[in-house]
């Protein structure tokens, strides 16, 4: 191992190639590539949810599109779920009469043909839920949340069906979980609790929740009726995408790289997560464009079935992990292609202070922080083995008001926002995968 005045000095040797990198994407002939890439693959294929068919035609269209530019690609087959939203409505029915905009949320069941039609009970939390226990059976409840961040309001779109289902519910509206809202519907994953009734769950707007909650609040009954053609089938038949740039002296050790092509079945997928997919394919042609090879692989993975909680990210796991010693660098884009801010790190103390000398090569471009606690579903097991793991951080405050909704579209993205997240991933991808040393464990 090298003492740290050594590995300074190897960093920053690549200040030249670091700056080719930055310059080829921010003013030279790579400049715009990757939002025309994400437009063109957006506006063809549309959105592709776990088990459509759009998601394998947009598998099909990355093999050929990576392959066409001189990539190596291969296709990893894996099982995922295949949950159908069906037709769906909702409509407040008393005190006076209101479609409601909803979406079914992901791994519910449906409701019977003629719907689901009841009182509701609007709750704010899980503690303001059990307060009322007596007063949920035969109820639709309806979770009013405020939103606190995503990470801690998503518990009521994860649990509050099975919660609700405890007390006796027979259905829940969950308010989106969204910091911001133009009558907007967000979906996402739910789960159910082993043993517990399966109720039907949508999530509604913030607007929609808030107006009931004030009706209640006046102690007026509200009545509201669900229809939801929502169903599951068997799992389906799918694959990781996988590119790569070999190694010329370790092919066997492997930085990787990564975002999730798989979306929810609204909107477009843009932002979630076709930019981190889109972002990860370019690092790789940005360095082929230059003639670099690095001495270990770099390999671009456009994970599957990413929205249903990792499920092709796992099974890429449990076939790797064997290989656990030659993984170098996982890393992965899935909060946004906006303005970068920072590289997000998990690792050693001594790893960590490589990378600190890696982001010194950002100068340029004004992101040279390095902060703790790398975020991605699908690198999550390999950073729980203790491979070190990396995510970007961008300027996503606006991140949630689209996420999961029918207005995350090409419209959210900047061709320079995404121009900047391709450079910063390339150069960090290349240098770590061409320094002499792995990074320490």
């Amino acid at each position: 191992m090298q003492c740290c005045s050594d590995t300074a000095k190897e960093v920053a040797s690549y200040t030249d190639v670091a700056n080719q990198i930055i310059k080829l994407v921010l003013s030279g002939p790579a400049q715009k590539r990757s939002y025309q890439r994400l437009a063109n693959f957006t506006d063809a294929i549309g959105n592709r949810v776990s088990g459509s068919h759009n998601l394998e035609l947009a598998i099909a269209y990355m093999y050929h599109a990576m392959s066409q530019d001189g990539l190596d690609v291969h296709l990893e087959p894996v099982k995922i779920p295949h949950w159908v939203r069906g037709e769906e409505g909702a409509e407040m029915t008393q005190p006076r009469p209101k479609r409601l905009a909803m979406l079914g949320l992901g791994s519910s069941v449906g409701t019977p043909p003629e719907g689901i039609e009841a009182e509701v009970v609007v709750v704010s939390s899980f503690e303001d839920l059990k307060s009322r226990a007596g007063n949920v059976t035969g109820r639709i409840v309806v979770f009013n949340q405020p939103f606190v961040s995503y990470s801690e309001t998503v518990a009521y779109r994860a649990f509050g069906a099975s919660e609700a289902a405890k007390l006796g519910a027979v259905a829940v509206l969950i308010r989106s979980i969204t910091p911001f809202s133009i009558n907007s519907p967000h979906t996402g994953w739910q789960d159910y609790q082993e043993g517990v009734r399966r109720i039907p769950a949508a999530c509604i707007t913030v607007e929609d929740a808030q107006l009931m909650s004030r009706m209640v609040g006046r102690g007026q009954r509200v009545v509201v009726r669900v229809t939801m053609g929502a169903k599951t089938l068997p799992d389906a038949d799918s694959f990781n995408t996988v590119a790569e740039i070999k190694g010329w002296l370790h092919p066997e050790q492997v930085v990787l790289l990564s975002g999730h092509l798989d979306s929810w079945d609204v909107g477009q997928g843009a932002m979630d997560d076709g930019g981190g997919a889109i972002i990860s394919w370019e690092a790789l042609s940005i360095i082929k464009d230059l003639g670099l090879r690095p001495r270990r692989t770099m390999r671009a993975v456009l994970w599957t079935g990413e929205e249903q909680g990792g499920v092709g990210a796992q099974q890429y796991y449990d076939r790797h992990k064997v290989n656990m010693s030659n993984y170098d660098l996982v890393m992965e884009s899935d909060l946004g292609t906006f303005a970068p801010v920072a590289l997000q790190f998990t690792g050693s103390k001594a790893a960590q202070k490589m990378m600190q000398e890696v982001v010194k090569l950002l100068a340029p471009m004004n992101t040279t922080r390095l902060e703790p606690h790398a975020e991605g579903t699908d690198i999550g097991p390999w950073m729980q083995a203790g491979v070190p793991g990396a995510s970007l951080h961008v300027q996503d405050s606006r991140y949630f008001w689209f996420h999961h909704s029918e207005g995350d579209t090409m419209s959210v993205q900047s061709p320079d926002d995404m121009d900047r997240c391709s450079a910063l991933w390339a150069v960090v991808a290349y240098v770590v995968a061409d320094l002499q040393d792995m990074l320490p464990r």
